[in-house]
């Protein structure tokens, strides 16, 4: 019995013993600190440099002039320029229609002889006008005859200038039955054709210049700021305020553009859109290919030239017009600036950096000032 309980109590006694022994013979072990892991972010140096502005706009290209060719008189159609169709060209003072002209004829022949027949009784009453005239002066004739004599002057010469303002007005007539062409350019639309009768004051077809066309384009208000353009001008804007513009579009395959200026601006706002709109015109004289009508077009036009102008991508700005600036020692800090544009992938920066500073560009979801980071470049090589 007494064996039974002394051999148990000796095997608990040596594991105590056993287990004291390996916890005071145990290594000791020290916490060790956590370094912090620098993130790599993507740093763009500070280059001011002198900016151009630009603004851009699009809008479809229509005529500088455009006219109805309406006929000042009556008349069938007899002939039709081969020029006058749907996209022809023509040139200044080309006839494009003619209209039958024989009654026109006949009324200029009639107001002819009415004429000579005025003038030959003018000739004869001023004859006989100054004839009593002589007479009176020598006391040889009664005062009712050069009376009668004068109202019988008079009378020939209103209907002497009456017969020339018939003669005139039937030349013209005729003159009109040719109807020519006012300026160089094109066809838009025409709706006659060789037989019709046409009447006075009727819309034949539809031309305009081909010399020049114009591009109708919206501005926000807030890119205005960026254009040298004199607020409140009325009418066309002087040479010298003109600003330059570029027109590209792609078309049959080819990539073209034209240049041109801002000649006026539209004194109204669009109350739809709150846009005000600007007028480009452009000369095709001057230009390789001309501009055609109807053809949607993208605008570039010169705005100010400003001086020391940071330009960044626009995912380098943060909230509340900040940037995040790396220093000397790769640490992140926060810093206001004041952004002068803000257009498309770019933010203009016009004060609250250094050239050579370091603007973090990349994305970061939590940015804690003092932060360690491991800057890089646009082509991932450390700076330092």
């Amino acid at each position: 019995m007494m064996r039974k309980l002394v051999i148990p109590a000796l095997v608990v006694v040596a594991s105590i013993f056993g287990a004291v022994t390996l916890l005071a013979t145990s290594p000791q072990l020290k916490p060790a600190a956590i370094e912090p892991i620098a993130a790599a972010v993507r740093v763009q140096s500070v280059t001011p440099e002198p900016i151009q502005l630009k603004v851009h706009s699009q809008g479809t290209v229509v005529p500088n002039t455009e006219s109805e060719l309406i006929p000042e008189v009556s008349g069938r159609v007899t002939w039709k320029s081969p020029a006058l169709v749907n996209g022809g060209y023509f040139e200044a003072g080309q006839v494009l229609l003619r209209l039958e002209a024989n009654d026109y004829e006949s009324t200029v022949a009639r107001a002819k002889a009415n004429l000579t027949r005025a003038e030959a009784e003018y000739e004869h009453a001023r004859f006989e006008y100054q004839r009593l005239k002589r007479l009176e002066e020598r006391q040889l004739t009664s005062k009712s005859q050069m009376e009668n004599q004068l109202r019988a002057f008079r009378v020939a010469e209103a209907t002497l200038q009456d017969a020339r303002a018939n003669y005139s007005q039937a030349s013209r007539d005729l003159a009109r039955t040719e109807i020519k062409a006012p300026f160089s350019g094109l066809v838009r639309a025409e709706a006659v054709d060789i037989g019709q009768f046409v009447s006075r004051g009727a819309v034949v077809a539809t031309v305009y210049s081909a010399d020049t066309a114009e591009v109708r384009l919206p501005i926000a208000d807030r890119q205005l700021a960026c254009l040298n353009l004199p607020m409140g001008h009325l009418g066309e804007l002087p040479l010298e305020q003109q600003p330059s513009v570029l027109l590209q579009a792609d078309y049959a395959g080819r990539k073209l553009a034209w240049t041109g200026r801002i000649v006026r601006m539209e004194a109204q706002i669009d109350t739809a859109s709150r846009m005000v709109h600007v007028i480009a015109r452009v000369t095709n004289d001057e230009q390789e290919v001309p501009l055609s009508v109807g053809l949607f077009v993208k605008a570039e036009i010169d705005g100010l030239q400003v001086e020391d102008v940071v330009v960044m991508p626009r995912n380098a700005l943060r909230n509340g017009n900040r940037v995040l600036v790396v220093d000397e020692a790769n640490r992140l800090h926060y810093r206001a600036i004041e952004p002068l544009r803000l257009y498309r992938d770019e933010v203009l920066i016009s004060e609250g950096l250094e050239a050579g500073e370091r603007v973090c560009v990349s994305p970061l979801q939590t940015a804690v000032e003092g932060m360690l980071v491991d800057p890089i470049d646009a082509d991932g090589n450390p700076t330092s």
